[in-house]
């Protein structure tokens, strides 16, 4: 499983997600899309929107899961 996230600096909520996930023990890449606009792009392409955080979830099957904010049941979720 490959967890990304795409945050920003002054974002509370990706803040809050980062921490839920290391306090969970999830491996993931960050990737701060304020100062990274071809993250800001590949995140854009994903999502549809620009609001952070995002998350997507590769899962070995090949599918993926994709998050906008942070909504604990769904990540929950997508993590089993």
């Amino acid at each position: 499983m490959k967890v990304t996230v795409y945050s920003t600096t002054t974002c509370p909520y990706c803040v809050m997600l980062k921490k839920w996930l290391d306090e969970k023990h999830v491996e993931y890449t960050n990737y701060m899309v304020d100062s990274n606009p071809y993250a800001a792009q590949m995140m854009v392409s994903q999502s549809g929107q620009q609001g952070v955080p995002f998350t997507t979830i590769e899962h070995d099957d090949g599918t993926v899961d994709k998050i906008i904010g942070f909504d604990r049941n769904k990540l929950q979720a997508a993590l089993m």
